[in-house]
């Protein structure tokens, strides 16, 4: 029984720590943009919230400009000029989803602008407080179910990865069988040229009575 409450224990730190490990610092520079990127499947609810902290501490707050795309290139987020912000959305294409910052407002030189990006996907995404009120769950029920979400997500992304995988496999293999016709196909065309070239020295030689 203390091994199970200790496993119990350990599991839902780690479900506490993944989540709390979601959020990011990025010092973007004073030109051009830095951006973070997450391969995610489809249906997944995506939540992020990002802010602006300043080495400059005067009255002129730097702003900054988010762009947030999809896999496909489709405009998910798009704000200039502010200092903090949120976004939340559900995929509807798998790939990889691109957030990119800029700084964009008063920068003075030497001034760092770093922004900090709680970025969260699936279970993380979930609010946990309106489940628990609305199913009257609490305590150890409510974090069972969290590590319920968070097995269900992970056997998602294996099915996931399984079908990217033998996707690839399917397109290895056509570029393969592509490839080695188009080998016998070159070696074809060498060896008819060849022939034309060789019964066409034969006639001049002969024609030229050299042979």
């Amino acid at each position: 029984m203390k091994k199970l409450n200790l496993c119990l224990i350990w599991l839902i730190w780690a479900t506490n720590f993944w989540q709390l490990g979601s959020s990011i610092w990025l010092n973007l520079p004073a030109s051009g943009s830095k951006c973070v990127s997450e391969e995610i499947q489809t249906n997944v609810v995506v939540l992020a919230d990002y802010y602006v902290i300043s080495d400059d501490h005067t009255s002129h707050e730097p702003t900054i400009f988010v762009k947030v795309t999809s896999p496909y290139g489709n405009d998910l987020h798009s704000k200039e000029n502010v200092t903090h912000g949120q976004f939340a959305f559900t995929t509807h294409e798998a790939g990889n989803y691109l957030a990119c910052f800029s700084v964009v407002g008063h920068n003075p030189k030497g001034s760092e602008v770093s922004v900090n990006l709680d970025w969260r996907t699936g279970v993380a995404a979930k609010d946990w407080e309106s489940v628990a009120r609305k199913e009257h769950i609490e305590g150890v029920e409510l974090e069972l179910r969290k590590l319920e979400a968070a097995v269900e997500a992970i056997h998602e992304n294996l099915l996931y990865l399984k079908n990217r995988e033998a996707e690839m496999r399917i397109v290895s293999e056509k570029t393969n069988t592509r490839v080695a016709m188009f080998s016998i196909m070159s070696l074809a065309v060498c060896i008819t040229v060849s022939g034309f070239q060789l019964l066409y020295l034969k006639r001049y030689f002969q024609k030229k009575k050299l042979i």
